[in-house]
């Protein structure tokens, strides 16, 4: 006779132990320290996916300096809604971090953010009008308040002299700059959230522990089926509501829960590289974030930046990121992902985006195929002096994009995060990838009065979130006075400036 399976429940499981999970489970111990939540991780340490500094970009994406974020329109237009509402979301997650500053949750806020210039950077006389129309365009609005312009190649020698370094004097080129743009390591403060929840007795987390399948019970719960890889022994979990945090991996496990709301998902993996600068006084010479324009067929999270970080409390300068294709859906993840996932129900989706994302295909192919010297030439469009042997090549994380059905495409390729939950709202996906961990609070607030709508009425709910984030509810950009205030607020507990 075999081993009895072990069986537990709690009310909330959260599948992944990233910057999304940790985000969802601190909000619930906030709102509801009544709940009890289990969180499983697959790996035996938290945040070494998606939301590894290595792994992720890092920025801060408040749409101060990502070009991708405002298109130009057929007319010559630029749209500049998509930026004013990830930097609203932006501020959400700064205000919640300086909550739990003020609260010491969060005890050593220099360790996961600081402030870095945000800057855009364009070559050509064609995107130097895109540049001037974009600053003129964003300006004008609350957020942006605070922006530069310039065409002075003096300027720019002193915002990013390594860029101006044995540039020719004749060419075109303009630059932004926001001095309040931030570098944030995502994975420092996922494992600082993580480590605060579990101080909590209602809290468990349980690593090495990979879900095998998750179906919905008779009752309308879940039950969560794990394997401890270490072991070997299986066990099940019984929750009211399932969140699935899983990075690259949840459009997998998403499928498992056999939901109506997921079919016709599929997963495009994306995988990348970055040049690491090992040279300490190249690396010295430069303090900014500075962010091109994309290829043509480029995903947003391959729009080339040079890029200071702050890692394990050191400086580092990457460039890239470089594009790569493989069909795993995580960094440790398995090769059988992508075809894992395909399925009937999100074939036609999956072939229409393919076939209708051909400059992206074409793209990948091309970046997959570039030697050394040919990453050095991508660099060098930045930095004109630079030289192969002052950098290293660092693998970054993959990135999963979202593919939907489309009624008059078929599919389309979904360039972004979106949250996929069941009708009852007892379980939920996030997909897709940047924004991303940016803007997690605000993704996190929304899914909870989606997934937990009687608790999200209540007075108490309400006013406990209005004091973990003071512009909850309203527009920063309509409101000044109340952006200089949070901002001001967030600067102080934040350590930032």
């Amino acid at each position: 006779m075999g081993k009895k399976t072990k069986k537990s429940e709690v009310d909330v499981v959260l599948i992944g132990a990233g910057i999304m999970s940790a985000t969802l489970g601190t909000l619930i111990n906030e709102l509801s320290p009544d709940i009890d939540i289990e969180i499983v991780e697959r790996l035996d340490v938290v945040a070494a996916e998606s939301s590894d500094a290595w792994n992720n970009a890092g920025t801060g994406h408040s749409a101060l300096c990502e070009l991708n974020y405002t298109p130009e329109q057929p007319d010559g237009s630029v749209k500049i809604d998509k930026a004013i509402n990830i930097a609203e979301q932006f501020e959400i997650s700064k205000q919640f971090w300086t909550y739990l500053v003020e609260k010491d949750i969060l005890k050593n806020p220099s360790e996961f953010i600081r402030q870095v210039p945000h800057m855009s950077a364009v070559f050509g006389e064609n995107d130097v009008k895109f540049l001037r129309k974009r600053f003129e365009a964003m300006e004008k609005e609350t957020l942006f308040k605070g922006m530069v312009y310039t065409e002075d190649k003096a300027i720019m020698k002193e915002w990013i002299p390594l860029m101006m370094d044995g540039r020719p004097e004749e060419e075109a080129m303009a630059a932004t700059r926001m001095e309040i743009g931030t570098d944030v390591n995502f994975g420092t403060l996922t494992r600082d959230l993580i480590r605060h929840l579990q101080t909590k007795d209602n809290v468990k987390l349980s690593l090495n522990q990979e879900v095998r399948d998750i179906e919905r019970e008779d009752d309308g719960r879940w039950e969560v089926e794990i394997k401890d890889l270490k072991t070997g022994e299986k066990r099940e979990i019984k929750a009211k509501f399932v969140f699935i945090g899983a990075g690259g991996g949840s459009i997998l496990l998403l499928e498992k829960s056999g939901i109506p709301e997921a079919r016709g998902f599929g997963g495009f993996p994306v995988g990348g590289q970055w040049l690491r600068c090992k040279n300490e006084e190249i690396i010295k010479q430069h303090h900014a974030k500075v962010y091109g324009k994309a290829s043509v067929g480029a995903p947003p999270m391959s729009v080339p930046h040079l890029d200071t970080r702050y890692i394990d409390g050191k400086q580092a300068l990457l460039f890239g990121p470089y594009a790569g294709f493989s069909t795993k859906f995580l960094k440790r993840g398995s090769y059988f992902d992508l075809p894992s996932s395909i399925k009937l129900s999100n074939i036609r989706p999956m072939l229409s985006a393919g076939l209708g994302n051909l400059d992206l295909t074409k793209y990948l192919i091309t970046e997959v195929m570039k030697s050394p010297s040919d990453k050095l030439d991508s660099l060098k469009q930045f930095m004109p002096t630079a030289k192969l042997e002052d950098w290293g090549i660092e693998i970054a994380g993959q990135r999963v994009q979202v593919i939907k059905k489309d009624p008059k495409h078929g599919g389309i390729l979904e360039f972004g995060t979106e949250v996929v939950s069941s009708a009852d709202g007892s379980i939920a996906a996030l997909l897709g990838a940047s924004p991303g961990a940016s803007t997690s609070v605000a993704i996190m607030i929304s899914l909870l009065k989606r997934c937990f709508p009687e608790r999200a009425k209540s007075d108490e709910y309400r006013r406990k979130l209005r004091e973990m984030i003071p512009s909850w509810s309203k527009k920063l950009n309509d409101d000044p006075a109340l952006c200089e205030e949070v901002r001001r607020r967030s600067s102080e507990a934040l350590k930032l400036g």
